[in-house]
């Protein structure tokens, strides 16, 4: 690949990232992301990757090295206690959100692609599936080895919720000049850590047969 085409594909990255985040993945076109782009001719989207589906899995990836990069850091420091591995969860999103600078894009973008049902599986193959995510994981469960198999799962199911949508939110907060009950990234990534920690502790009520 040529300097030039790697670096209109970066530029198309950006574009669609904002777009996408700004206005939901199915209320853009190739057409506007071309045009952010700066590219004159309108094919310029698919000859680079295709399909929607490719351009989101190349705008994830853009990201996921560096989050995965920062778990295994983290995971290298060793961990014992329940927080040690939420924070495993949280802090490498944050600092490689608050690396990015402001505004940033990539929470509103991801959040939009989970609440889109023919795009959810490419976030779900580049994120959720990664080995310092199933490493900390494993490390939770073994925190809480007398938590039911299916109270854990919905869970985790919840923590991804939280997560995704609250750094969305504070992201957006953030990219609108808007006021933020945490100061910074870190601050957020602690907060949501206590959030977490009440979660996974929380007594889990008996269901009546």
């Amino acid at each position: 690949m040529t300097d030039r085409a790697r670096a209109t594909r970066e530029r198309i990255l950006v574009a669609a990232e904002r777009l996408y985040a700004e206005h939901g993945v199915l209320a853009v076109s190739n057409r506007q992301i071309s045009e952010a782009a700066g590219q004159g001719n309108n094919t310029a989207v698919g000859y680079h990757f295709g399909t929607r589906a490719e351009l989101v899995r190349a705008i994830v990836r853009k990201h996921t090295g560096s989050i995965e990069r920062l778990r295994d850091r983290r995971l290298g420091q060793g961990h014992a206690e329940l927080r040690d591995w939420l924070g495993c969860l949280v802090h490498p999103t944050t600092e490689h959100l608050a690396g990015l600078g402001t505004p940033t894009w990539f929470a509103r973008f991801a959040a939009q692609v989970m609440t889109e049902p023919s795009l959810r599986a490419v976030i779900v193959e580049e994120t959720l599936t990664s080995p310092s995510l199933a490493r900390t994981l494993a490390g939770l469960y073994r925190c809480l080895p007398g938590l039911p198999a299916e109270v854990r799962a919905e869970r985790n199911d919840i923590t991804r919720l939280v997560l995704m949508h609250a750094l969305a939110e504070r992201e957006r907060a953030l990219a609108e000049g808007a006021g933020t009950p945490a100061a910074g990234w870190r601050d957020t990534a602690t907060a949501l850590t206590d959030v977490l920690a009440g979660l996974w502790l929380a007594p889990v009520t008996e269901q009546l047969q």
